[in-house]
């Protein structure tokens, strides 16, 4: 059985949403969620936190988390890539003695994701054979073959498509399984209904499981080879910005979503 650990990454910078990763949801810190996801899901040795505030390890220890240093200011700036934290956190870890086989990112800024939907995709990232990591994943609701990029030429502006090409020859790094029932091989994906475009997938921030050596011989948090986990419902509903807040709070006042059930007192109560 490999061993785990869980990863938590909540900086306390965020322009969209201030304070977002300890603001109040339903009484308890944001992050108080993924914590007590993780640590009901029973697959993890450790469940960690990488964050560059005293205040926030303060309360990832009070719901349970460990904080064993913080995070280099440097490594926690808007545009900070997530390979740079999450090296220095393994990096620092294992010269404490502590090591493992595989890693799992959970942020905080899915609240509604469970333990059970760590479970399944942990034996989902099990079962598989040949790969590096494992990314949750959802059907996209805006269709790329839908998009447009701007463009300036000497007669005004102007657009094109994102993807150029049509059904019958996809776009390079674009190869869906052929066109759907009904669709015209000549008819470009920006003129063809939703229904009758081949099924693209857009990651969320729900998890992302992976071996360590990706990160320790490769220097990527995701290695070459992935595995889809679909997520079901609001397990990879993300908050990003006020209305994403607001969205939450309406879902958990009409009862069509639950959090996790987290057993630590309220901080600061």
């Amino acid at each position: 059985m490999p061993s785990a650990v869980a990863f938590v990454p909540a900086r306390q910078g965020s322009k969209r949403v201030p304070g977002k990763n300890v603001r109040a949801l339903n009484g308890h810190p944001l992050l108080a969620y993924t914590i007590a996801s993780a640590l009901e899901s029973g697959v993890f040795d450790a469940v960690i936190v990488s964050t560059d505030s005293d205040e926030i390890a303060a309360i990832a220890r009070h719901y349970g988390a460990e904080v064993p240093f913080l995070r280099p200011p440097a490594l926690a700036g808007d545009s900070s890539p997530d390979i740079e934290w999450l090296e220095h956190l393994l990096h620092g870890l294992k010269g404490q003695g502590r090591t493992w086989d595989c890693f799992s990112l959970l942020r905080p800024t899915s609240p509604f994701r469970t333990a059970d939907t760590i479970r399944r995709a942990w034996m989902r990232f099990k079962e598989q054979r040949g790969v590096d990591s494992l990314r949750a994943v959802e059907k996209c609701r805006q269709h790329p073959g839908k998009m447009w990029v701007m463009k300036d030429d000497r007669q005004g502006d102007r657009m094109e498509p994102l993807l150029s090409s049509g059904l019958g020859s996809p776009t390079p790094g674009f190869a869906p399984s052929g066109p759907a029932e009904g669709a015209s091989s000549s008819q470009p994906w920006h003129s063809t209904p939703y229904q009758a475009l081949p099924p693209v997938y857009v990651q969320n921030a729900s998890l992302e499981i992976a071996w360590t050596r990706v990160v320790f011989e490769g220097r990527t948090i995701a290695g070459d080879v992935l595995v889809p986990f679909l997520t079901e419902g609001h397990e990879g509903f993300d908050i990003n910005d006020p209305y994403d807040w607001m969205i939450a709070e309406q879902l958990l006042a009409e009862g069509a979503v639950t959090l996790p059930s987290v057993g630590a007192a309220p901080y600061g109560k």
